[in-house]
């Protein structure tokens, strides 16, 4: 098995691609080892020490270090770890309710339902795809109908990263207000 790596722009994390399906549907994000246990192969990258959050999406995970940790000192343990996974035949989640999302999705009335809907399509067909190469995820959150606020959750190697505000603001906003004008401003839910 040979899995390649990839730097992400958070320098804290890094992208790796097992060369292979990682998660079915969606996107997985673990903040903590006690999120991790759902996931055996989390569990096992967190139990390494110095991990401190990890992300499962299609075809890809992504791993964050702590502060004081150095990759070329972390980056073969976790390769043998994620190596050990896929060569197990162990499942990823341990149950199918670990593979819950973070999507709020209130409940909306006609016309912000449709605007909620459009914020979506855009997400998934242009943003998603473009923020999965640098190993992150935005997700839909809510919709604010009185204000226009569309609130987004950043996974993956885009949480923490010292340059996701601009890319929420100069990219996410504008795209966003550009094709649904009723949208006045991204923020960040946490």
């Amino acid at each position: 098995m040979f899995i390649q790596t990839e730097t992400t722009p958070n320098p804290d994390v890094l992208k790796f691609l097992p060369g292979r399906e990682v998660l079915v549907d969606g996107a997985r994000e673990f903040r903590t080892p006690e999120e991790g246990e759902a996931s055996p192969l989390a569990d096992a990258l967190f139990r390494l020490g110095d991990v401190t959050r990890v992300f499962f999406g299609p075809d890809f995970l992504t791993v964050t270090k702590g502060e004081d940790a150095q990759w070329p000192h972390l980056k073969a343990p976790i390769l043998a770890a994620i190596m050990d996974h896929f060569t197990s035949g162990r499942p990823l989640l341990l149950s199918e309710d670990a593979a819950g999302g973070h999507d709020e999705d209130g409940v909306y009335d006609d016309e912000a339902a449709q605007i909620v809907s459009e914020i979506k399509e855009l997400l998934d067909t242009r943003i998603r795809p473009a923020v999965a190469q640098d190993g992150g995820d935005i997700v839909f959150s809510r919709f604010e109908p009185a204000t226009g606020v569309v609130w987004l959750h950043m996974r993956g190697a885009c949480s923490g990263c010292p340059s996701s505000s601009a890319t929420l603001k100069s990219g996410v906003e504008n795209m966003l207000k550009h094709y649904v004008p009723e949208v006045t401003r991204v923020e960040q839910t946490l």
